[in-house]
């Protein structure tokens, strides 16, 4: 036993470490400093401490060679293996060791009594641990009412608390009102509360009783509600498992009336369809395993449970899928093109893509389809294309609607905890088609909104990709469906709001506007009949002219589709059963001459004579997302200080234009005989009328810049002639798109000349052939090209 040994009390059976070397005596007023990770010692408590770090070690070793106390502080840092004088907080214990122990596996342990807090005011260099000289901080004993008032209401919330804890010490309510110094009993309850070191150093801190017996009582207090809301739960969970147990004894009862009454055979038979239709059902190994483990759960469940409904509609919905119904697909491409034909006119570019997608998978049927994408103008018949499709093919129809869809679980379905929850849209979809290869429509795939739930068009992702969806998993079912057989067809009217991910699983076919000769033919074959259909006539009783049709398409509905068109075929023929429902003897006959009387003053009128009758006006084309449109650029000079003022709604790029064509008329000025003076001394006032429209885009720039180059030299446009094209500073004419859509625009608005730049001839085979017959092209490399052709010889 060493000399060690022989000063620890009580420890003969005890072992410590060897006495180390002699170091330099400490000042009276220095203590031994051991760093603690986690721990807080109070005054008058004693606590087990554990020490691993060689400088503790020797510390402590130290300590009991002297006979001297310990200085306990806290570190700043816990994960701090070496803490430094700057990484101690400076309040801390002053303790003495009561024991010392050596473990067999080589750990240090001690057993401490804190005495008196401190406050280091240095530390000792040179030595092998720590130390300090320190500021001993004694507590103030001095008694008052308030003390003594706050002392007995700590001891009233301790007994509370002891009251809500069995496991608790019986002895401890007894020491708690055995103390009669309230700075005492605050430092015996901060060290007993559980609380993060950080917070009982703060306690520690606090050198005013009041205050620190303040915040013990804080402590205390929220503690006690804490232990208050658990004793709550506690009682109430109790209560539930009780009623489970009464609910169980009353369906076994129930279970036992019920044989009695011989109720249960309803139920068995009910459990016997379902496990037929899991038969019948042909699901994948996956599915039909999970089908057959919820089916033996809802075997073991009393009917009267919440649960017992939820699982009866789930199993509904997986025996009622197509997992292994398909129609036989009847593709031949003769028939394919007659129906096509039959039931469109025009789009042959589109037909066309149709057969070849149809041919392909004639020749190749386990082949992976491609993903069909029409965007066009609302009217062009993208819906209607789908039902030819399916129709061709002898598959089933289904359409899904994704205007306004805002959340993912309308793609993926909703998780089966919640309350209603359904399939998504997709397999309730395939549900209502009853096959696995039917034609599947995802109508308005630009009108897809992302919110709070989720983007819906991210959920589309692997719905959409020949390589994913053949394990598609809906969060509702929860086993996966192939998909790969299904044939979708998506719908868009622009392909701007589309993520680009999505765009990019998709063949986009592109449906642009019809003609007036397509569109004539479209009513005569299709609307005309349709409405007499609807409004309980037929031909014999109810004609429409040729003439009267072609007059609702030019002065009633300049549209991209024929929408509004029918609607106004649809007025014709209510106008003629009302007629004929009077009495009205022979079949009405309803021409051209009839239409202002029938439906009202024409909408709209040819205003190109009227607008460019003037110098500083110029017809424009440009591209809305329902097709193309004309566009008027007005410009007008006034006496002024050289300002360039622009109205009309016209957006950031459209302004730009404007700026770049009066820059380029500036550097025309000598060509056309103007001073240049004269723009410094005017103002230059461009509008574009349909104020209240939003108006961008670079296209309009060569329109603007015939505009000025008219006002300037005072020479009128051609009425018949529009313009499309962007220019560039040194006079070039760039590329646009939407080259069809604003030629067919031009031609339903009586163009006959039309400006187009050189390098969108190749645009031009895209053009319909009635639309290249009646309008004469002309193609612009340069603004001096469009001077010419606009304003006459010599301008260019």
């Amino acid at each position: 036993m060493t000399d060690l040994d022989r000063k620890l009390p009580d420890s003969a059976a005890d072992t410590a470490p060897a006495a180390a070397e002699a170091t330099p005596a400490l000042p009276e007023d220095a203590l031994i400093i051991v760093p603690m990770r986690n721990l807080v010692l109070f005054p008058g408590f004693i606590a087990p401490i554990t020490i691993g770090r060689p400088s503790s070690v020797a510390a402590a070793q130290a300590a009991m060679r002297e006979q001297s106390p310990i200085g306990v502080l806290l570190q700043r840092d816990p994960a701090t293996e070496d803490p430094t004088p700057e990484q101690l907080h400076t309040v801390g214990t002053s303790a003495t060791i009561v024991r010392y122990l050596t473990a067999p596996d080589g750990s240090h342990h001690l057993v401490c009594q804190g005495e008196q807090r401190f406050r280091v005011r240095e530390f000792l260099p040179d030595l092998p641990y720590l130390a300090a000289r320190v500021e001993l901080l004694p507590d103030d004993q001095t008694e008052s009412p308030e003390l003594e008032a706050r002392l007995a209401r700590m001891k009233a919330r301790t007994a509370e608390l002891l009251e809500l804890q069995p496991a608790a010490s019986p002895e401890l309510p007894n020491t708690v009102q055995a103390f009669g110094a309230a700075g005492a009993l605050a430092d015996f309850l901060a060290s007993l509360i559980e609380m993060k070191p950080e917070e009982k150093q703060e306690i520690l801190e606090l050198l005013d009783v009041e205050q620190r017996a303040d915040r013990v009582l804080t402590l205390l207090g929220h503690r006690l509600e804490v232990q208050r809301l658990s004793h709550k739960i506690d009682q109430e969970t109790k209560g539930r498992i009780d009623q489970h147990q009464r609910e169980f004894l009353l369906r076994e009862q129930l279970k036992t009336i019920q044989q009695q009454l011989g109720e249960e055979e309803t139920e068995r038979a009910e459990l016997e369809a379902l496990s037929a239709a899991i038969d019948k059902a042909g699901m994948p190994e996956e599915a039909d395993r999970h089908a057959r483990k919820e089916l033996k759960r809802l075997a073991r469940m009393n009917e009267a449970q919440a649960e017992y409904s939820m699982l009866l509609t789930y199993l509904e919905w997986l025996t009622e899928l197509p997992w292994s119904v398909a129609t036989e697909d009847r593709i031949d491409i003769a028939e394919a093109r007659r129906i096509l034909d039959e039931d469109h006119c025009g789009l042959e570019k589109v037909k066309r893509r149709i057969l070849e997608h149809l041919a392909v998978h004639k020749l190749n049927p386990q082949g992976r389809s491609p993903i069909l994408c029409f965007v066009g103008p609302p009217g062009v018949g993208k819906t209607s294309l789908g039902q030819s499709i399916a129709r061709a093919t002898g598959r089933k129809f289904a359409r899904v609607s994704l205007g306004g869809v805002h959340d993912e679980a309308e793609i993926r379905g909703h998780r089966r905890t919640y309350v209603g929850a359904l399939p998504g849209n997709i397999i309730q979809a395939l549900r209502k088609a009853g096959s696995r290869n039917c034609v599947l429509m995802l109508d308005e795939m630009d009108k897809l909104g992302a919110g709070i739930h989720g983007d819906p068009s991210a959920a589309l992702l692997e719905v959409l990709d020949p390589e994913q969806n053949a394990s598609f998993r809906d969060n509702y079912l929860g086993v996966p469906f192939d998909l790969s057989a299904v044939m979708f067809i998506c719908t868009a009217n622009v392909m701007d709001s589309v993520p680009g991910p999505l765009r990019d699983r998709m063949e986009v076919i592109e449906l642009p506007g019809y003609t007036e000769e397509e569109k004539t033919e479209i009513a005569i074959r299709y609307l005309v009949p349709r409405q007499l259909l609807a409004n309980g006539l037929d031909a014999e009783r109810c004609r429409i002219g040729e003439d009267a049709i072609r007059g609702l398409i030019r002065d009633y509905t300049r549209e991209a589709g024929v929408r509004n068109l029918e609607r106004e075929i649809g007025r014709l023929v209510r106008h003629a059963a009302v007629r004929i429902a009077e009495g009205a003897a022979g079949p009405v006959e309803i021409g051209a001459g009839d239409l202002h009387a029938i439906i009202g003053a024409a909408r709209f009128e040819s205003e190109v004579a009227m607008r460019t009758a003037l110098p500083g006006v110029a017809t424009g084309l440009a591209w809305t997302p329902v097709g193309g449109d004309i566009l008027f650029i007005e410009a007008s000079l006034t006496p002024g200080s050289g300002k360039l003022i622009l109205t009309g709604q016209l957006g950031e790029v459209m302004k730009e234009s404007a700026q770049a064509a009066l820059t380029l008329v500036k550097g025309h000025a000598a060509q056309f005989g103007l001073e240049a003076a004269l723009f410094d001394r005017s103002d230059i006032h461009v509008h574009v009328p349909a104020g209240a429209i939003p108006k961008d885009g670079p296209s309009a720039g060569v329109a603007m810049f015939i505009a000025l180059a008219s006002l300037v030299q005072k020479r009128p446009v051609p009425a018949d002639l529009a313009m499309t094209g962007e220019i560039s500073l040194r006079g070039l004419v760039l590329p646009v798109g939407g080259i069809k859509e604003k030629v067919l625009a031009a031609q339903r608005a009586g163009i006959r000349t039309v400006l187009l730049p050189a390098r969108n001839r190749k645009d031009l085979e895209d053009i319909p052939a009635d639309a290249r017959e009646k309008l004469q092209f002309h193609w612009l490399e340069t603004v001096e090209d469009a001077l010419g052709l606009a304003l006459g010889p010599g301008q260019g």
